[in-house]
């Protein structure tokens, strides 16, 4: 049962847009984020009230490295929805520090002109190291932008390499953008985030234009091994079948975003028409439940009384090379109760 504060919260979040609702918007999400416990349980309640509202908007993800151009692009892209009719949330993770826990969270001032309109709402987010590009609460905070009525989400990954593959997890459609030099053909067929992406941009194809159509050559060609040796829809041909594309486009004169948009919205109809895209988000919210069991199995362990007892002791043993690590760790975990390898 929720409190009259989230009631009113909920209430101002799924009523007309407003300067209230996005106020709303952004005060869920710091609910959600908060590690309180009280706040947690909180965020539970708020959540569930608000999942009926949930999954009618389209979900982007948006990966690749440092410098590559994903904040410029998600606002060419952002304004041209905008135009459209749409209205757009963007999920910006940024990367924590490992040393001192902070974040710089600078992805909206890279927005300038997308973050000023009412028909978009920019939240930058910390990783708080978690791995795969994304925050832990991404998936809740994508949730309750669609019930806030934005029909197009967009979460832009940390962009930190080959590994980052947590936001296909959690989106329809795992966009990923390359720059023009930035391999060979070795590179373009290395398997990792390559081989999940349903669509390639090369970017900043203004700079240098044969390098862009030269990448673009690899990376199809790569696509089309990586199909064969991998999904097998990929290596089909039946046009009833999403089959990675790969495209050029400036982000920064925004040549190309129509032609990406219009592959988007080609994407969606398939998927939609065959099914995929709601077994894909079945399968997405069962391993988010198992993440979250995962985090909760962490979390308890950590502030387990027995283990924390013998962790100083046992971790100093570890540090001085007078136990091994995996003798260490079955024995915390004994202490837990539970018998493991």
């Amino acid at each position: 049962m929720l409190n009259a504060v989230d009631q009113a919260l909920v209430n101002d979040l799924t009523g007309a847009p407003s300067s209230a609702q996005r106020r709303a918007l952004a005060k869920i999400i710091t609910l959600l984020e908060s590690t309180r416990m009280d706040h947690r349980k909180r965020a539970d309640e708020v959540l569930n009230t608000l999942l009926p509202k949930t999954g009618k908007s389209f979900r982007l993800g948006i990966s690749g490295v440092p410098g590559v151009g994903k904040s410029t692009l998600i606002e060419t892209l952002g304004l041209y929805l905008i135009e459209k009719g749409h209205r757009v949330a963007v999920l910006a993770i940024d990367p924590s520090s490992s040393l001192s826990g902070g974040s710089i969270l600078g992805d909206k001032t890279r927005m300038e002109r997308l973050s000023v309109l009412d028909k978009a709402f920019i939240r930058p987010s910390p990783s708080s190291c978690t791995l795969g590009g994304v925050a832990e609460k991404t998936r809740e905070a994508m949730l309750v932008a669609e019930a806030a009525g934005f029909d197009v989400v967009i979460v832009e990954t940390v962009g930190v390499g080959q590994s980052e593959i947590a936001v296909a997890g959690m989106t329809d459609m795992f966009l990923l953008l390359q720059l023009p030099n930035a391999g060979d053909d070795l590179q373009a067929i290395k398997k990792g985030v390559m081989e999940i992406a349903d669509l390639i941009m090369i970017n900043k194809v203004d700079i240098d234009p044969d390098a862009a159509m030269r990448a673009q050559l690899f990376i199809t060609s790569s696509l089309r091994l990586l199909g064969f040796q991998g999904n097998p829809d990929h290596a089909s041909h039946d046009q009833e079948y999403w089959h990675p594309t790969v495209m050029t486009l400036s982000a920064l004169e925004g040549n190309g975003v129509p032609e990406l948009w219009e592959k988007i919205l080609h994407f969606q109809k398939l998927q939609n028409a065959n099914g995929k895209l709601q077994s894909r988000r079945k399968q997405q919210s069962g391993a988010w439940m198992w993440d979250r069991i995962d985090a909760g199995l962490k979390n308890a362990f950590q502030n387990h009384p027995a283990v924390q007892t013998l962790l100083p002791g046992l971790s100093a043993e570890v540090n001085q090379g007078t136990m091994a690590a995996s003798v260490a760790a079955r024995r915390l975990l004994e202490a837990m109760g539970h018998e493991f390898f």
